[in-house]
Order: structure tokens, then C-alpha cells, then sequence
């Protein structure tokens, strides 16, 4: 089996699409905060996409690099109704969940498929994940104590959120990063 044709390769593939998939669901969030003129909720979120938009395109230029051809996905379903911030926020907790076992399971393939560099590349995902799941875990304890006072949640994310400087070890991103 070549490297083309890798349970790795496929992985990392059908990651491309839930990486595409995570960029819409948070650009829902982002838009439903939005509209209730939540703005640090909704910054927080927007910000979020593009993060989720340059991991897929980091998966993207990794391929590109390794001169296997990438396919780049339509989305999955994106929900847009919801009730209070705790459930958007909770959602998002779960959509890191699912994509931090994801990210387990390529680090696994790689590994088991002897595939050196594509476990040296996912190194830097495990990392993340442990990142974003802490990162919405306080997030939601937040939301849930602050009840449906949203303007205690905006001034916590006002007061302990906001961009980060890029982090140097991160993969190269396909068309830069936004």
C-alpha cells in the first residue's frame, strides 16, 4: 500500500471536511451572538472559524507537500437554532470532543502505519485539542454560572480571550493563514 493510499491519508482526508464542517458550525455561533448583540461572543466564535479554516488548510498543504492530492469537501450539517448561549457553547465543547478523538485516531494511524511524518504533523494537533477543550470547558462553566446575565459571559471573554500571538511551531498553512 502506498502513502497515497494510507488508512492515514484517509483519515487525514475526511479531517480536511470536519475541519470545514467545525469553520460553519462556529461561523453559526459567531452569527446567532451576532444577532443578539453579544459582540465579544460573537468575535470569539468568528475567530474560532478562522482557526478551524486554517487547520484544514494546514491538513491541505501537508498533502500538497507530501505530493498527495488533497480533496477539499463540501459541508456537513450546521445547526442554527438555539435557545440561550449555554447550548451554543456546549456544543462547541462537543464538536472539540469529537475532534480530539479524531485527531487520537490519525495520530494512531500514523503510528501504527509506521508513518513517521504524519505522526511528527499531528503532534502539534494533540496539542491544540487539549487547548480548545480546556479553552470551551471554561467557557461553558462561565456561561453556566453566569445564568441570564450574557453580559457577565462578554465581559469574561472580553477580559480573558482574544488572539494570540501565532504560534511558531504550528504547521504551514495552504495560502497562508488568515
Amino acid at each position: 500500500m502506498s502513502d497515497k493510499e494510507s488508512p492515514f491519508v484517509t483519515l487525514l482526508q475526511e479531517q480536511i471536511n470536519h475541519e470545514f464542517t467545525a469553520q460553519q458550525q462556529y461561523v453559526a455561533l459567531a452569527v446567532w451572538f451576532d444577532a443578539r448583540d453579544l459582540p465579544q461572543l460573537a468575535g470569539f466564535y468568528y475567530r474560532q472559524a478562522v482557526e478551524e479554516r486554517n487547520h484544514a488548510m494546514m491538513m491541505v498543504k501537508y498533502l500538497l507537500d507530501r505530493d498527495i492530492p488533497p480533496r477539499i469537501p463540501g459541508f456537513g450539517n450546521i445547526r442554527n437554532d438555539f435557545g440561550e448561549p449555554t447550548e451554543l457553547v456546549a456544543l462547541a465543547l462537543a464538536q472539540e470532543e469529537t475532534v480530539t478523538r479524531q485527531i487520537e485516531a490519525l495520530f494512531k494511524a500514523a503510528r501504527d502505519g509506521g508513518d513517521f511524518l504524519g505522526e511528527q504533523f499531528m503532534l502539534w494537533f494533540l496539542k491544540e485539542q487539549v487547548e480548545e477543550v480546556a479553552s470551551m470547558q471554561t467557557l461553558l462553566t462561565i456561561c453556566e454560572r453566569a445564568g441570564t446575565d450574557y453580559f457577565k459571559i462578554e465581559d469574561f471573554v472580553a477580559r480573558e480571550t482574544g488572539s494570540e500571538p501565532a504560534d511558531p511551531s504550528a504547521p504551514a498553512v495552504a495560502g497562508g493563514a488568515l
